[in-house]
């Protein structure tokens, strides 16, 4: 039988790259594929980030490839991009698992985000993680994709999220999972999703923290193995 098609979308200020050990464990069961979203992992881009944009760029993916439909694993962002695509082009989504994805995006909490997004004080105290950031997304500039980050979470603030009734329009599976010890979503927020979503499932996985470079590739594997196999 022809293995199902999954596509693996990465998070904000991520790349393709953080994908591929997961990418090879699930190769055994899937046809798996994965992208960079426009203006990350060395992928330019001249427009502002934005959620619709980036399903957008799932669709040119899938086109490329050939693929008319899959199903998805978004971790973080990556998960929010799959639900904005299963709204605007359902019959592209089979279904989805998401890992780490926050859904609050209400004025306070974006700004709370944003405050962290700050190029100069993070070459400052986290100088390691601001060369990860140079590495990943080389010759792009990070700290602009850095800004165009933060200008999205304050647009999804202000009106560009996704609300509950277009959740509840929803009808793919969707499998929201939720580390126990993630520090950036909260699991009433994943809950809601959740509960939201016609067909949705929370799964709060126990010792995961939300960095997906922590998230331990065996237990990931499984979850995502169990709920599309």
């Amino acid at each position: 039988m022809k293995p199902q098609n999954l596509l693996l979308l990465h998070g904000a200020l991520g790349s393709e790259v953080q994908l591929k050990p997961i990418q090879e464990l699930l190769s055994k069961d899937f046809n798996v594929h994965t992208l960079n979203f426009e203006g990350h992992g060395g992928r330019t881009s001249d427009d502002v980030f934005d959620m619709e944009r980036f399903a957008e760029n799932v669709v040119e993916k899938l086109q490329t490839v050939g693929i008319s439909n899959t199903h998805i694993f978004g971790y973080s962002m990556g998960g929010y991009v799959a639900l904005t695509l299963a709204k605007k082009y359902p019959e592209m989504v089979k279904n989805i698992v998401t890992l780490g994805t926050k859904f609050n995006w209400n004025l306070e909490s974006a700004q709370q985000e944003v405050r962290m997004l700050n190029p100069e004080k993070i070459e400052e105290k986290v100088p390691a993680f601001a060369k990860r950031l140079h590495e990943l997304h080389q010759p792009n500039d990070w700290k602009k994709m850095m800004q165009k980050t933060a200008e999205m979470m304050l647009a999804l603030a202000n009106g560009k999220r996704l609300t509950d009734a277009d959740l509840q329009h929803i009808q793919h599976k969707v499998l929201i999972g939720i580390g126990s010890l993630d520090n950036m979503v909260t699991v009433e927020e994943s809950k809601n999703a959740a509960t939201q979503l016609p067909n949705g499932t929370l799964q709060i996985i126990e010792a995961v923290k939300h960095p997906i470079e922590k998230v331990d590739l065996n237990v990931l594997e499984e979850v995502i193995r169990n709920f599309l196999i």
